[in-house]
C-alpha cells in the first residue's frame, strides 16, 4: 500500500516510479546469451591454446635433434650451486603452494600439485642423469625411485581423483541453468 494515499501499489506502478530497479536483473534470454558467449569464448581459447601447443611440439622436434647432434658430452658449469639451490627453492615453493591451496580448498591446488609433480620428475631425471659415472649414482637413484617419483605419482593420482568431483563450467550452452545468483552454470 502507498503510505501517502493508502492505495495498493502494483508492480507496474513501482516499475514506473523506480525505472532502474527490475525484479529480475537479467532475463532468461540475456543469461542464455551470456552463457553462450562465455562458452564460445572458452571454446575459442581452448582451440587457440591447443594449436599453439601443437606448433610448439612440432617445433621442438628439430630443436631436440639439433641439440642431440651438436651438444658436447661434457660441459664445465660455472654456477652449479646456484642452479641446484634455485631449483630446490622452486620445488619448495611449489610444494608449499600445494599445501596452502589444499588447506584452503582452492581449485588452484590442481595446478600447483601438477607443477610440483613435474618438478619432482625433473629433479629425479637431472639427479640421476648427471650422476652417471660417479659414486653418487646410487644415492641419486635411490632418491628418485623411493622419494621423488613416488611423490610425483601420488600427486598426479590425487589430482586425477579430485578433478571429477570439482564443479566445472558446462561443456555445452544447451545444458540446464544453475541456481547460482551470478548466472554461472556448473555441473558436478
Amino acid at each position: 500500500m502507498s503510505h501517502a494515499t493508502g492505495t495498493a501499489v502494483g508492480a507496474a506502478d513501482s516499475a514506473q516510479a523506480f525505472p532502474r530497479i527490475r525484479s529480475n536483473p537479467r532475463s532468461r534470454s540475456e543469461r542464455a546469451d551470456r552463457r553462450d558467449d562465455t562458452y564460445e569464448r572458452h571454446r575459442r581459447h581452448r582451440r587457440h591454446s591447443l594449436e599453439l601447443l601443437a606448433v610448439c611440439a612440432v617445433g621442438l622436434v628439430p630443436w631436440t635433434v639439433l641439440l642431440a647432434l651438436t651438444l658436447p658430452s661434457d660441459y664445465q658449469v660455472h654456477e652449479w650451486r646456484a642452479t641446484w639451490v634455485g631449483f630446490d627453492v622452486l620445488l619448495v615453493a611449489a610444494m608449499a603452494s600445494t599445501v596452502h591451496f589444499g588447506w584452503r580448498r582452492r581449485r588452484a591446488v590442481v595446478a600447483s600439485a601438477i607443477a610440483t609433480a613435474v618438478l619432482l620428475v625433473c629433479d629425479a631425471w637431472f639427479d640421476v642423469s648427471l650422476a652417471f659415472g660417479t659414486p653418487d649414482i646410487w644415492l641419486s637413484g635411490a632418491l628418485a625411485v623411493f622419494v621423488e617419483l613416488p611423490m610425483a605419482v601420488f600427486l598426479i593420482h590425487r589430482v586425477h581423483s579430485m578433478v571429477p568431483s570439482m564443479p566445472w563450467p558446462v561443456q555445452s550452452p544447451s545444458d540446464q541453468e544453475s541456481s547460482r545468483p551470478d548466472g554461472v552454470t556448473c555441473v558436478r
